[in-house]
């Protein structure tokens, strides 16, 4: 499966949640798309935190100066 953009991903976990709420689905797709939207959201929240590393790198130098210092990559689990 390709991975998706953050904003593509937030968009699919809405178009579950809606899914969800409808209470429409049978009990095992609704697990389904459950465990579905739980990745996505984990991927999610695994590249906000790549970028608060990011901005976090970001140190006041003086009076509105700004350095960007280089950050290690956060390791694959």
């Amino acid at each position: 499966m390709k991975e998706l953009s953050f904003e593509d991903s937030m968009k699919k976990i809405e178009e579950i949640v809606g899914e969800l709420e409808k209470g429409d689905l049978p009990l095992e797709q609704s697990l389904k798309r459950f465990e579905e939207a739980v990745k996505l959201a984990r991927a999610c929240n695994k590249k906000l935190e790549g970028a608060q590393k990011k901005v976090n790198k970001l140190i006041k130098t003086g009076e509105a100066e700004f350095e960007l210092e280089p950050f290690e990559e956060p390791e694959e689990e």
